[in-house]
């Protein structure tokens, strides 16, 4: 059937298709729209910071959770990423930082506007180009918002954290946090999902166009080409169903090689990192255990700028790859035997849990690695208390890596995975692990 005549399609604009068989079809061709350009040559409406007046006025947050860090968005307001954890009959401790916590610039102003200028002036407008962002791979326009004056940050001589928020039409979307990045050290990158801008024709959510061609066969042609009816009848036959393989027709895992199931593969948008597979028989599961204590097994982690390189008995890095520049690594802490039998004499080494029938396990170990390079802030080494602890998870080699600073240039970093869940129990007085006999 041929489409009724209109915007998109003119009967003098097509083509003449030939086949292989030298079957004829006339293809009427959609036309390309060129209404977009000019409805944004002509728009006089509101600004984009006067669309977005209401997300600021109202005081409304907008809230990311991930597996260690929720991360909080109060427009126009402040940006704060925070952990609150919660030991058995003790209060709440939180871990916070703030991202972003003052407007550098007035956000109902236009950026390159000074905040004198009313809101109705708009010069952004006319300047060259909208700032656009790669997301999901489509170059979509955005409005940035900057905040300034967060927690300062010990890696960049104690200035403040700062952040760009970067406002994105979406008209399905209630204020979402698409995501959270760290672009340089201290410095990240908020975007938002927000209805509000859809107005503006500058910022609207666009779908690539798809659009039919419609296509007729002349005199002496059949009605569908011969190819695309046989074309047709192959898909039909596949859309049946597969037999079943049976188990024993599986390929089998026992002969693959420990290195080529334990490559780290960095997963989703978390510090996480995968070290094996489900298949992994209990042989190579004692092998990794035997690896990551002896410290030729080392667990990497950590998004955005920094990434984190974990040696047990050994050492803790903290990293940066660049193509250009090549590798910056900062050594957070070395392991010394004596000095963490010196530390876990004041501090606790192992935290139990109460199981229901009254016996304790192992919830916990923390070890202690000092005498990392020098600090610029207090001129004395950096120190890390790495803790270990026992986390489930449904691929049962997975690892999540994530590191704190509560105090310049003395670290926190946090261990979690089912491997360690093996060799909790083995841990002595100091909170020193063993092979499980």
């Amino acid at each position: 059937s041929q489409p009724t005549t209109g915007v998109l399609y003119k009967e003098d604009n097509y083509i003449i298709m030939t086949t292989v068989d030298k079957e004829k079809y006339k293809c009427l061709l959609p036309l390309i729209a060129s209404g977009n350009e000019e409805e944004e040559k002509d728009y006089k409406g509101p600004t984009p910071g006067e669309l977005l007046e209401p997300l600021f006025k109202q005081s409304s947050c907008s809230y990311r959770i991930e597996s260690y860090w929720t991360y909080e968005v109060c427009h126009g307001k402040h940006i704060r990423q925070y952990h609150e954890e919660k030991e058995t009959g003790q209060k709440i401790n939180i871990q916070e930082y703030y991202l972003g916590n003052m407007i550098m610039k007035n956000p109902l102003s236009e950026p390159g506007e000074s905040q004198e200028l009313s809101c109705g002036s708009d010069p952004f407008l006319s300047l060259t180009q909208i700032p656009t962002k790669n997301i999901e791979g489509q170059m979509t326009p955005y409005y940035p918002v900057e905040l300034g004056n967060g927690t300062p940050c010990s890696l960049r001589q104690n200035l403040p954290r700062s952040s760009t928020v970067m406002y994105i039409c979406h008209p399905e979307a209630k204020h979402e946090i698409l995501s959270v990045a760290e672009v340089t050290t201290c410095e990240y990158e908020v975007v938002i999902l927000t209805p509000l801008l859809c107005n503006h024709p500058k910022y609207r959510f666009r779908a690539s166009p798809v659009n039919d061609i419609f296509c007729q066969s002349l005199p002496g042609s059949p009605l569908k080409p011969h190819n695309l009816e046989q074309l047709e009848k192959q898909q039909e036959m596949l859309k049946m169903p597969f037999r079943r393989v049976k188990e024993e027709e599986m390929p089998s895992t026992k002969e693959e090689k420990f290195s080529s199931i334990h490559k780290p593969v960095a997963v989703g948008s978390h510090q996480l990192l995968t070290v094996g597979t489900t298949h992994i028989s209990k042989l190579t599961d004692e092998q990794l255990i035997k690896e990551f204590l002896s410290g030729s097994y080392c667990f990497h982690g950590g998004v955005g700028w920094w990434k984190y390189e974990f040696c047990y008995g050994k050492y803790v890095h903290q990293y940066h790859e660049d193509k250009e520049t090549g590798k910056t690594s900062v050594v957070v802490g070395t392991w010394s035997k004596e000095e963490h039998i010196e530390w876990s004499r004041k501090n606790a080494a192992r935290t139990f849990y109460l199981r229901e029938d009254g016996t304790q396990t192992v919830r916990m170990v923390s070890h202690f690695y000092g005498n990392g390079d020098v600090c610029d802030l207090t001129d004395k080494p950096r120190q890390v208390t790495v803790k270990l602890k026992c986390k489930e998870s449904d691929s049962p080699h997975a690892v999540t890596i994530y590191m704190l600073e509560p105090h310049s240039c003395q670290y926190i970093l946090g261990v979690e995975s089912p491997v360690i869940c093996k060799i909790l129990d083995t841990a002595d007085e100091y909170g020193l692990l063993s092979v499980p006999s």
